[in-house]
């Protein structure tokens, strides 16, 4: 009877983590290889197909919310493994972007710095027992960059739009959005901390 009820508990334990939301934060990662090994390539053939799958990839994290909010079937993996997906699909993307020339390598490394700030306040909230609601800012940083990353992969002028252009003006308006949705972080942070320990400055 144990044995029933503990293989009973493994299975309810493997669906739980192989629930369709999951599964498509997992099809985001699979998808980061293909956007890379495009983007070794340069040319409007590579460009175009590097762009298309990171746009199918990034389509993946609408529906897995969605879904999850639809099914009521968010979990605690889920909801680290949708953010871990986007930081790992946008950072690679950054990256192999600043080899292209396509993107200045500051911005890179404000983007990515911010992500590794943002996260590590994470781990000391959660550390600390403080929940910090996530704001519409990081959810609109995450649309604009990977608008304006679509606009770079492209890079070419397609029916006569130059998309590295229009790229770049997104990716500034989303650099501005990163560092508001950062430091409304932190902000957030502050005044959940003095709730909780009034004392402490």
């Amino acid at each position: 009877m144990e044995r029933s009820i503990g293989v009973a508990a493994k299975e309810h334990h493997r669906a739980i983590i192989w629930n369709v939301p999951n599964l498509l934060s997992f099809l985001r990662i699979a998808a980061i290889p293909f956007v890379v090994v495009c983007l070794f390539f340069p040319g409007p053939l590579a460009s175009f197909l590097a762009a298309l799958f990171f746009s199918l990839a990034s389509l993946t994290d609408l529906l897995d919310g969605y879904i999850a909010r639809q099914q009521k079937s968010e979990t605690a993996v889920g909801k680290l493994l949708d953010p871990l997906a986007d930081k790992l699909l946008i950072n690679s993307a950054l990256i192999m972007l600043i080899a292209l020339g396509r993107i200045p390598a500051w911005v890179v490394v404000i983007i990515v710095g911010r992500e590794i700030a943002v996260t590590g306040l994470r781990g000391i909230a959660s550390v600390e027992g403080l929940v910090i609601a996530a704001s519409r800012w990081g959810k609109a940083k995450t649309i604009l960059q990977s608008s304006a990353l679509i606009g770079l992969m492209l890079h070419y002028e397609y029916l006569g739009i130059d998309f590295h252009f229009l790229g770049m003006i997104i990716l500034w308006v989303a650099l501005m959005i990163t560092l508001w949705s950062g430091f409304d972080y932190f902000i957030k942070f502050y005044r959940e901390h003095q709730k909780k320990d009034p004392g402490v400055k």
